[in-house]
């Protein structure tokens, strides 16, 4: 079993910043790429921002400059800090682990998602 735990989330207004955290534990021989999605109302899951164990990021066009992806491989976390917030980011943000567990088989498990609303 793997959990994604997901925290920092909140209202803030336009132009203030955020840091969510992503937490993966359990039964996890080694993550390969951790990643944020975001689901407006209305809109399809996009991705945010991903990153690899080897440190290689890809973030959406929508957010370059403004967000920023970092991880902790020895704790198994992800953080996305969020500046220049914009009523466009409001979004549910979900975690993202692409991962080999245990028993060696790879799968990808997603947290609870975790609301950011972003006033104007």
């Amino acid at each position: 079993q793997v959990q994604l735990v997901e925290s920092g989330g909140g209202l803030v207004q336009a132009g203030g910043s955020l840091r969510l955290s992503c937490a993966a534990s359990g039964s996890i021989f080694i993550i390969n790429v951790m990643g944020w999605y975001r689901q407006a109302p209305g809109k399809q899951r996009e991705l945010v921002a991903a990153i690899t164990s080897g440190g290689s990021t890809n973030y959406a066009d929508s957010v370059k400059g403004r967000f920023t992806i970092s991880r902790d491989t020895r704790k198994n976390t992800v953080y996305l800090q969020m500046n220049s917030l914009t009523p466009e980011d409001t979004a549910i943000y979900y975690c993202n682990a692409d991962l080999i567990g245990t028993t060696y088989y790879r799968n990808s498990y997603w947290g609870q998602g975790t609301q950011v609303t972003v006033s104007s």
